[in-house]
């Protein structure tokens, strides 16, 4: 029950409150107003003015931006242009109902431009002493005043004698250079906006005046009589007006820039321009003064040199007190028709001969007409041939060798006296510039010394004719090639040993010498295979290249070198070159197994040296391409004792092998053939006699059984034997020559040559058919007999065997005997 009162009072209110709530009081409104009204210019203040109809005092409220503006809380408020501009708002306040009025409408505070200011000035650039004109204007409107402004917007231009302000016009008369600057103007009024905005800067540029200045030809001191010509130059713009002054005294007015006087007028000379157009005046030149003596002036000719050479240049030289002459040239006579005419003081006579000596003479001249000098006193010049240098050698070598050493001189051919300095050049570079002394010596010479060289003689300023350029080439020390024909000996032969340095060098002096095992103390070659001994007769050398050895004994070395110079200059030795002789010595012989020359590959072969006297140290030796090799070493085969076992015979152990002593005595030389080749011919190893039997075998690689042979001499065919073999029973002379054999589809053997000695004063043999003949005599019986037994040792009897006529001495015997008697 008392929920139900409190509900039902409660509603009583509300009705109540709403009743009242029917009655609307709107609150006072606020504007905003401004003086002055209109466009608002920047620089101005504005007053700005809230107003309320309604009630009184109100406190009034200021907003800018809709932020409170300030403190102020009075009617009106006072801003500044263009700083406080902006949108503006109020409303007033107070303590009594109602307490506050509504915000005003905004309103806007905008900033009109001011009126846009135009600057023109003519002309510009300007020269000093002209009038120029600046003219200043704000629109089309005629009610502005200006004021004038340089350099900086607070300095402002007044009213003077050469500044007039008249309207819109300043006038700078006669400008100067300190009027040269930056201008601006600016308007003003009494009514709003009472100014413009500052114009445009103008640069206003003051240029000098174009500079004049007076030249003179000729210059320096003038001589009375003299036509002098002076030019006023103006460096910039064309048509002017020259005008002249002496001092201060005007002379006269031309359109030319050059005047012509008499030197005779001295003064003080200056000109200055004049012109229609701007500029209209140059500045005046300063002055230029015109010195005149009475005196002629003379002149001195001198000469760089006075004895000279032909192809040598000499210059003249004419000196005078002022400048601006030509100078004149003469020879032989000073009033006769100048030589030549130069604008310069010099005058060089290129490349002389001798009939450009004599003497000379000069004189200037200046100015139209030509005023001359004096004549110089006259200059002799004398003229000679050039001599000649001639560069020798001593020796006269152009093969020079490496450490050795060579001169060359210098002569001067036609040079008069003997005062000569001289310089040397290589490859036209300077490498002695001065010498005393006509020789040039280098020793020892090197490879860098090579090279073209050349000299002349120097005496004071005169050089003499470069000689002509000889080649000095320096090359390696030489080494002497050796040479020996024959080379293979047959006794009592005559052997040439040949010595030969490089082709193109001379003045050697050739030493010959013999091959002995090395000994320390003894001459040696360079690698100490051997010493050497110099041949008896040949030690002090000889100018001949040659060397006969008669008769040349048996197998040994040999090397030669040659010398030149003082002191001597020695080639290296020469490689040692062997002589050789297949005959048997009496102190060692060689003997050679399987006994033959040709050996087939890869088969067994030993050599032996078989002593005979009380020599010791033999050494088996052997010669190929390759030259000497020495010892039978392990890539040759084993020794035992004094025979040397190859077990496999290569190719390259062919050549020519022999045996020699510590003491220098040599064995026999045989020549060795290794083939690998399918046939090769058994033949002696030895020289065979007259009258010897020998038997040649032709082998087959792969059989020891006879096949069927073709047999040739010197390469011609002289026998085809069935059994593989051919013997010459009782070998000639004629049988000597080189011999090889022919198997049909097996191919052919080498060739080996087979020497045949006739000994002189040995027992007539008798031949085979000498001995059928006589047993034709006396026996047929007897004759058949023998012929089966020789046929029958034939049969029987190996390749390559030789039966000597020693062995038949006792059948001759009995032949003789039988003969004798019959």
């Amino acid at each position: 029950m008392e929920n139900t009162m409190l509900c039902v009072l409660l509603l009583l209110s509300i009705l109540i409150y709403c009743g009242h709530c029917g009655e609307n009081y709107a609150l006072p409104s606020a504007s905003v107003s401004t003086s002055p009204q209109g466009p608002l210019y920047s620089g101005e203040t504005v007053t700005l003015q809230c107003d309320i109809p309604d009630y009184t005092d109100w406190t009034y409220n200021w907003y800018r931006n809709n932020q409170q503006f300030s403190s102020q809380t009075s009617e009106t408020i006072t801003i500044s242009l263009p700083d406080q501009a902006g949108q503006y708002q109020c409303r007033g306040t107070r303590t009594t109902r109602p307490q506050w009025s509504n915000l005003s409408s905004s309103l806007p505070i905008i900033i009109t431009a001011l009126p846009e200011t135009t600057l023109s000035v003519e002309p510009n650039p300007v020269f000093p002493g002209e009038t120029v004109t600046l003219m200043c204007s704000v629109g089309s409107d005629s009610s502005w005043n200006y004021k004038w402004y340089k350099d900086r917007n607070d300095n402002e231009v007044s009213q003077s004698v050469i500044h007039t302000i008249t309207g819109d016009t300043l006038t700078i008369s006669r400008a100067a250079e300190s009027d040269q600057g930056l201008y601006l103007c600016q308007g003003q009024r009494r009514s709003r906006p009472t100014s413009s905005q500052p114009s445009n800067v103008i640069t206003l540029t003051v240029n000098a005046l174009p500079t004049a200045s007076v030249s003179i030809s000729p210059q320096g001191l003038f001589y009375s009589g003299e036509t002098v010509s002076m030019q006023c130059d103006i460096s910039m713009y064309t048509d002017w007006t020259y005008s002249w002054f002496i001092g201060n005294n005007f002379k006269s007015s031309t359109p030319g820039q050059t005047i012509t006087t008499l030197s005779n007028q001295a003064g003080q000379y200056r000109c200055v321009g004049g012109r229609t157009g701007r500029p209209q005046w140059s500045q005046l030149s300063v002055f230029l003064p015109i010195r005149v003596t009475d005196n002629q002036p003379s002149t001195t000719l001198t000469s760089d040199k006075e004895d000279v050479f032909t192809g040598d240049s000499v210059t003249l030289t004419c000196t005078v007190e002022s400048s601006g002459w030509k100078f004149y040239w003469y020879r032989h006579r000073p009033d006769s028709t100048p030589v030549t005419t130069t604008s310069g003081y010099s005058y060089t006579l290129s490349w002389v001969s001798v009939s450009d000596g004599g003497q000379y003479w000069c004189r200037a001249g200046r100015g139209d007409p030509v005023y001359y000098t004096l004549y110089s006193d006259p200059v002799q010049i004398n003229i000679t041939e050039r001599p000649v240098a001639v560069l020798t050698l001593q020796p006269n070598w152009t093969q020079i060798f490496i450490r050795e050493t060579v001169t060359m001189r210098c002569d001067i051919q036609g040079g008069g006296d003997s005062d000569w300095n001289y310089r040397w050049y290589k490859n036209s570079q300077s490498v002695i510039p001065f010498n005393t002394t006509p020789e040039y010596r280098i020793s020892p010479v090197y490879m860098s010394n090579s090279g073209l060289y050349t000299c002349e003689g120097v005496k004071g300023n005169k050089i003499s004719k470069t000689s002509d350029a000889v080649q000095l080439t320096v090359s390696d020390k030489p080494k002497a090639v050796l040479s020996i024909s024959p080379q293979w000996l047959n006794p009592g032969d005559s052997v040439t040993l040949s010595c030969e340095v490089d082709k193109t060098s001379k003045g050697w002096r050739f030493s010959w010498y013999r091959t002995v095992p090395y000994r320390a103390g003894l001459p040696s070659l360079s690698d100490s295979s051997y010493s050497v001994e110099t041949l008896s007769d040949s030690s002090t050398g000889t100018t001949e290249s040659f060397y006969t050895l008669s008769p040349a004994g048996h197998t040994g070395g040999y090397v030669c070198r040659a010398g030149r110079g003082d002191p001597v200059y020695d080639t290296l030795y020469s490689e040692p070159q062997f002589l050789w002789s297949g005959d048997l010595q009496s102190s060692v012989s060689l003997r050679i197994s399987p006994n033959t020359t040709q050996h087939f590959r890869s088969k067994s072969l030993s050599l032996s040296c078989e002593e005979k006297g009380n020599s010791t140290g033999w050494r088996l030796m052997r010669y190929t391409e390759r030259g000497v090799e020495s010892g039978c070493v392990s890539n040759w085969g084993s020794i035992t004792g004094s025979t040397c076992t190859i077990s496999y015979t290569y190719t390259w152990y062919s050549g020519v092998f022999w045996c020699e002593s510590g003491s220098g005595e040599y064995s026999n030389a045989v020549n060795i053939t290794v083939d690998d080749g399918y046939v090769i011919l058994e033949s002696p190893v030895h020289p065979m006699t007259e009258g010897d039997s020998v038997t040649l075998c032709c082998k087959y690689w792969t059989t020891s059984s006879n096949i069927k042979a073709d047999f040739y001499k010197d390469g011609v065919l002289i026998k085809n034997e069935i059994i593989g073999e051919m013997t010459i029973p009782a070998v000639s002379k004629s049988d000597e020559g080189f011999y090889k054999c022919k198997y049909p589809d097996k191919g052919e053997s080498p060739e080996s040559w087979m020497t045949v000695r006739v000994l002189p004063g040995s027992v007539v043999s008798i031949s085979l058919p000498r001995l059928l003949c006589g047993l034709l005599v006396v026996s047929p019986f007897l004759l058949v007999s023998i012929v089966l037994t020789v046929k029958c040792c034939r049969a029987r009897g190996l390749c390559s065997t030789v039966k000597s006529p020693q062995d038949q001495i006792r059948s001759d015997d009995v032949i003789e005997q039988t003969e004798s008697s019959v």
